[in-house]
């Protein structure tokens, strides 16, 4: 996680996750393995193929530039999981839809540094990142990685949804 800079139009001052858009070419990227089916299926719910695959992609993408940590070149995909998607109320000034993944430490290569979009970059566990004060979104993400962490292999496999977090409580959608 890193801290937002206070420049920054959305959440200026805050503890974040790497992060962004899909850009166009995110879409056709090439990728050294695809997504597991697992978070390639779950992704799907909301999202056509080319789409799951740029979203994909466009987190590898994130992952590196602003954090320099790596999932190859080109990536690979099959290490990441999909965890929730973030969706800020209608009545939101600045609104997004956020799909949120993660990948475990031996996926990644590289060192902790990127673009300096973030700063103070660090690794947190969940419990020393819980006590600090987080926005609300950021804090549900992350009570969400808690229980996916809680959960065996088994467990994660069986989900045919991803939660979606939507007016501060999760719901399935």
């Amino acid at each position: 996680m890193g801290m937002r800079g206070a420049k920054h139009r959305f959440m200026p001052n805050r503890l974040v996750y790497p992060g962004g858009a899909v850009d166009r070419a995110d879409l056709d990227a090439p990728c050294a393995t695809s997504l597991s089916p697992h978070t390639e299926r779950l992704l799907r719910k909301s999202a056509n193929q080319r789409l799951a695959h740029g979203l994909g992609i466009a987190a590898a993408r994130e992952l590196e530039e602003e954090t320099g940590l790596s999932l190859g070149s080109p990536p690979r995909l099959d290490g990441l999981e999909y965890l929730c998607r973030a969706v800020t109320p209608a009545a939101s000034p600045i609104r997004f839809s956020a799909r949120f993944l993660l990948v475990s430490e031996p996926c990644v290569s590289g060192e902790l540094g990127g673009d300096g979009e973030l700063e103070n970059l660090r690794f947190y566990s969940v419990t020393e990142a819980l006590g600090l004060d987080l926005a609300l979104p950021t804090r549900l993400v992350l009570e969400r990685v808690g229980v996916w962490l809680g959960m065996t292999e088994a467990e994660r496999l069986a989900l045919t949804h991803a939660p979606v977090l939507r007016d501060r409580t999760p719901r399935m959608e």
